[in-house]
């Protein structure tokens, strides 16, 4: 019964985070476009079938990865042994990332959209290594106590460099790609295995030194997407009329059934990476049990049944609405309501965002009085308003994406070199937080959406890269405050001498 329990209590936690969008949509096509999709009530069984699979996914990971996984990490702090705890902060984030169901969504619609050129799984696999390579690279920082602005400055110039020279057709994914890899599943692990070093290491500040992992892990996947798509658009393109007769043939001779059971076994193919990981360090590292296997397995379960629920949810419910939602403001010829539904939708879903709940309450704890969870929240919402909205000027107005990323990253370098040292790696973290398993499968498909309506715009090319906006602003928004805050309080002490 209590699991049970608990489990309504997630359902009730996952339709509460879909509600900023449902009064969102309904706002627009009730009372300004004044007209209901044919398709609208399969839209509404797909959002409760989202509801239902983050409700079962969230119930997995906590009982199941999240116990398990933080009992690894205080352990391996505790034992101190570096290249234990470089191997283990590898293989939680390839584990955790590749399992992540908004890069999951992202890399499929990616594969359909290049006909096949750009493969899901590729991408994916290359994503979470390098997560994985760049949390072990974190852990290390955390150990020997390098500032987290030099790696950030250094990493974000390499990212300028290669967008020069990275293929117009992979920018926008790339950095999707490393919007949405610090998520669901990543968040509380990594920002755990950082704050249980810092916190375990003598001179180590929880604050400056345990936040950071986050942002690096959306950083480094921009770099090696770019270096990917560099190479695959170096290859003769593939034949599209042969995969497109192929797929449409697989896709009429595959029983639905059988089509069902072998996408639950690709779920089980995404999870079992964790599984190893987690079974590997606890078994053959540690050389202890399972405290509770019985909890575990079971969690696993969940966390499987419940992904499969998530992908079919955002096939009938998500995915349709963000297009949906992109056809007819496109067809009202009002720029001005797409910018303020793009405006209405970040603001909304930032505010219900669980991940940015949880770092900003961590935050508040570790900064004795520095800083307020309340006003975080705000801060990030409202950046990440302004960088979907800016994203959507773009894509309408077809300027180049590389340009626009490009102005954004100097300007969180220069605002990097004068903001307060303590709130500079919260305020990457916090960058990474805000693109949620909801979020991004519906603003991906505006995005695409808007890209397919527009005359003259490619949807490979100006379809992705709203996400990297939504991960850039925050970041800018919490700095200038954080600037403007330290601003005020020497002011202050000047005027009271």
């Amino acid at each position: 019964m209590n699991y049970l329990s608990e489990l309504g209590h997630s359902f009730l936690h996952a339709l509460k985070n879909l509600l900023p969008i449902v009064a969102v949509v309904l706002l627009f096509q009730l009372v300004i476009l004044q007209q209901v999709p044919e398709n609208s009530l399969a839209m509404a069984g797909g959002l409760l079938i989202v509801a239902v699979g983050v409700a079962l996914f969230l119930q997995g990971l906590e009982l199941g990865i999240f116990p398990v996984g933080k009992s690894l990490s205080n352990q391996f702090a505790r034992q101190g042994s570096l290249p234990i705890l470089l191997g283990f902060g590898f293989c939680l984030g390839f584990s955790a990332v590749v399992a992540e169901p908004a890069l999951i969504a992202v890399a499929d619609q990616a594969q359909q959209i290049s006909n096949g050129r750009i493969d899901a799984l590729t991408l994916r696999l290359l994503v979470a290594a390098s997560v994985g390579a760049v949390i072990a690279l974190g852990v290390f920082r955390i150990i020997f106590g390098h500032p987290i602005h030099h790696y950030m400055i250094v990493g974000y110039i390499v990212v300028v460099v290669v967008t020069f020279f990275a293929p117009e057709e992979i920018v926008g994914l790339a950095y999707d790609s490393g919007g949405v890899t610090t998520n669901v599943v990543t968040v509380p692990l990594i920002a755990a295995l950082g704050i249980g070093l810092a916190s375990s290491i003598r001179g180590r500040s929880p604050l400056k030194d345990g936040f950071g992992l986050v942002a690096m892990a959306v950083m480094v996947p921009m770099i090696s997407v770019q270096l990917y798509g560099a190479w695959v658009y170096s290859q003769p393109a593939p034949n599209t009329e042969l995969l497109t007769s192929s797929s449409e043939g697989n896709g009429n001779s595959i029983h639905p059934v059988l089509k069902g059971l072998l996408d639950l076994a690709t779920m089980v193919r995404d999870v079992l990476p964790i599984i190893i990981t987690i079974l590997f360090f606890q078994y053959l590292i540690l050389r202890r049990p399972l405290a509770n296997p019985r909890q575990v397995i079971f969690g696993f379960i969940l966390v499987i049944v419940g992904l499969y629920a998530f992908v079919i949810g955002l096939k009938l419910g998500l995915f349709p609405i963000g297009t949906s939602m992109a056809e007819q403001l496109i067809a009202r010829e009002g720029y001005l309501l797409i910018y303020l539904f793009a405006f209405m939708i970040g603001f909304a879903t930032t505010m219900a965002e669980p991940a940015l709940l949880a770092v900003g309450k961590q935050a508040e704890e570790a900064a004795v009085g520095q800083i307020n969870a309340a006003t975080i929240r705000l801060l990030v919402a409202l950046g990440v308003a302004v960088g979907i909205t800016l994203g959507v000027w773009r894509l309408v107005h077809g300027d180049p994406l590389h340009y626009y990323i490009i102005g954004s990253y100097i300007l969180v370098i220069g605002l990097t070199l004068i903001a307060p040292r303590y709130i500079v790696a919260l305020a990457y973290d916090l960058g990474g937080v805000t693109t949620s398993e909801v979020t991004v499968p519906l603003v991906t498909a505006l995005g695409i959406g808007l890209a397919s309506q527009i005359d003259g715009r490619n949807v490979l090319i100006d379809g992705f890269g709203l996400i990297a906006f939504a991960s850039i602003f925050p970041i800018v928004t919490v700095m200038l405050y954080a600037i403007w805050a330290d601003w005020a309080n020497r002011r202050v002490k000047q005027e009271s001498v």
